[in-house]
Formats: structure tokens, sequence, C-alpha cells
């Protein structure tokens, strides 16, 4: 292995929609600020938008799981089960990646976010995940069992959240039994920053993220109604290497993808912000105690519980894809009395100051 005071570390998270990836950007600026070596894994989506951030991170080519998705919120569920052989596949392939990896590059330690392969018994690897209780529609015993089955592989794990009972998730992160190994709350991770920056009034921006064919489903409709906003509006469409475009007006701007500054000043801007209810988005928005109005991905049963979870709280305003029209929500968020949580001091630099001293007891 390599000097422990100049550590190798690999980052790779997932290529489920951009949340993984995004919330990993902390936790890469982090290890680098700290004096480590960090390589980058993923596909080409993902090493797009990582470039923005890190052009001078060395980078790996990382296959991704490449999950087919329905137009159905009803046949999706199924449609995600009856790809588990796929998943077990691309699992076995992380495993056997990591090995060559191992051996060409020589890293202290790997961090996954959510890639269940990337374990090896000769070298210190975290898993990250919000999901210790997967919101699966049906078998969720024997997904709890088969969830916990691979975490428990890892050295340790990291949630990105609070412990204590006033945290972003519910029972996501906090299961009544948690994993035979230590479990690290890190507090909410978000890339973005406060910018004390004047929010403009009836400014809107809009967030497209997430898998085909729903990103575009949900797109279409914004598109539809955006023409007759009498306001300004930023729309992101979550496309980092689109080549397509959608013209902007005077009023309403329209981009693929913008870089951690960038998307850090519209959201400062914006007095409401339409977004999925990923659970990265609303780390974000929270952090940054935006109003938002969020739309969960139709048959993801974790969104589903997240808007619910966080609508109850008052944190949020949610309402479904079928039900969404604009106008129709931005009346209804106006007259929401939103109740928008402090925000607490991140702890991430301690975790990984405390990650990097058991390197060094190894």
């Amino acid at each position: 292995m390599n000097p422990v005071k100049n550590p190798i570390v690999l980052v790779a998270p997932l290529d489920w929609g951009l949340g993984h990836t995004t919330r990993c950007i902390p936790i890469i600026r982090e290890l680098i600020k700290q004096g480590c070596r960090v390589l980058i894994a993923g596909n080409a989506v993902q090493k797009a938008l990582l470039r923005n951030e890190f052009p001078q991170a060395e980078f790996l080519d990382l296959f991704g799981y490449n999950i087919n998705y329905s137009k159905s919120q009803w046949a999706l569920p199924l449609k995600i089960f009856s790809q588990s052989t796929k998943i077990l596949f691309a699992i076995k392939k992380e495993r056997e990646w990591l090995q060559q990896i191992i051996k060409q590059y020589e890293p202290d330690a790997v961090i996954s976010d959510n890639r269940y392969g990337l374990t090896h018994p000769g070298i210190y690897t975290v898993f990250i995940t919000h999901q210790l209780f997967v919101q699966a529609p049906f078998f969720r015993k024997r997904m709890q069992k088969w969830n916990y089955k691979y975490i428990q592989q890892f050295s340790e794990c990291w949630v990105p959240d609070w412990k204590s009972d006033d945290n972003f998730s519910g029972e996501l992160s906090h299961p009544e039994k948690l994993p035979r190994i230590p479990v690290q709350y890190l507090g909410p991770l978000s890339r973005l920053t406060d910018l004390n920056l004047p929010e403009e009034k009836n400014h809107l921006l809009i967030l497209l993220s997430g898998p085909e064919p729903q990103r575009t489903i949900l797109e279409n409709k914004i598109v539809q109604e955006i023409g007759q906003y009498p306001y300004t509006a930023t729309v992101v469409r979550g496309l980092p290497i689109a080549k397509t475009i959608i013209p902007s007006t005077n009023m309403i701007q329209f981009y693929n993808h913008l870089p951690t500054e960038e998307l850090n000043k519209e959201i400062a801007r914006a007095e409401f912000v339409i977004a999925r209810a990923g659970y990265t988005t609303i780390m974000d928005v929270l952090q940054l105690k935006k109003k938002s109005i969020l739309v969960p991905t139709p048959g993801q049963t974790e969104q589903k519980y997240l808007a619910a979870y966080l609508l109850k709280k008052q944190w949020i305003f949610s309402v479904s894809q079928k039900k969404f029209s604009m106008h129709s929500a931005l009346q209804q968020a106006k007259d929401f009395q939103y109740r928008l949580p402090p925000v607490q001091p991140g702890i991430l630099s301690g975790v990984i100051n405390q990650f990097l001293q058991k390197l060094e007891i190894q």
C-alpha cells in the first residue's frame, strides 16, 4: 500500500440519476483538502459532470448498471425486479473491475456510493447510502436482508443524514436494526453553500433529473406551460453530455447542465425550486432554506415516501406528476405554510479526518 500521509482513495458513485454523483462532490473536495490523491470512477455522463468540478482529478472508466425504466409508474417496480439478474451480474463485474484497479493503482481505500460490488477483503471500503431500509413495493423483508448482506461486506457505512429525530429521510436511514458494521451519520451532504445573494420575487428554478423516460415526460409538461409564465425562470435539463438544446428567451433560460458555482447562484436567486423528490435535491434545497415544489418520479417508492414524509413536516410542498400543473402547483405553494428546518454545521470534515486516521492504523 501507499504511504498513509498521501493516501489514494477511489470514489465511485452509482449511475442511477445524477444524485449519487453530485452528493459525492463535497466528499471529493474534502478528501483533496485533507491531502488525498483521489481516483474518480464512473461512466461517460458521470465523468463529464465531475470533470467540470475537478478538472485535475484522475478518472477511471466504470460501467453503469444501465437499468431500463418503464413509462408506467405501476410497471416500474416490476420492471426493475425483472432485471435483478442484471444487477447481480453488474455487482460481480464491479468486484472483478476493483481487483484490476487494486493491482494497477494500489488505492488505500474505496468509497462507494451505492455500488455494492466495490468491496475487497484486503482494503478499507466505505459504503454510502441513505436507504438502509429500502422502500420496496413488495418483498420488503427479503430486500432488507439482501441489502444488509452486501452492506456488511464493507468496512463501514456512511449515511448522509442526521442521526437525531429531526432528520431528512425518516425510516429510510433510521431503521429499527442497523447493519453489523460501524454506521456513521454524516449529516446532509450538499455541494452548495449559502451565498447570501438576494432572492428575486417570482423567479423559478426548475431542475429536471432522473431516469428516462420520466425525465422527458416531466420536461414536456414544463415546456408546455413555461411559455405562459409571466416572470423569469431558469430550467436545468439534467443532461450533462446532450448536444441538443432548447432555445432560451429573454424571460426563460434553458441549460442542459450547470456547474456547481452557477447552479448555486441560480438556487440563491430563485423564490421557488421545482424538482424531483430525489434525496440529493432535498438535501440541497433544505440546506439553502429554499421553498420547493417536489414531484416524485412515478414508480420510485423512495421518492414518494420522502415527499410524503417531508410534506407532513412542512419542509417541502409536493405534488404527483399525474396531477402536476406548474400554474396550479405555484398557487398552492404560495399558500403553503413552509416550516424550513434550521441549518446545522456540517460534520463531514471530522468524519473524513477519522476515516484517514483509520487508514493509518490498518
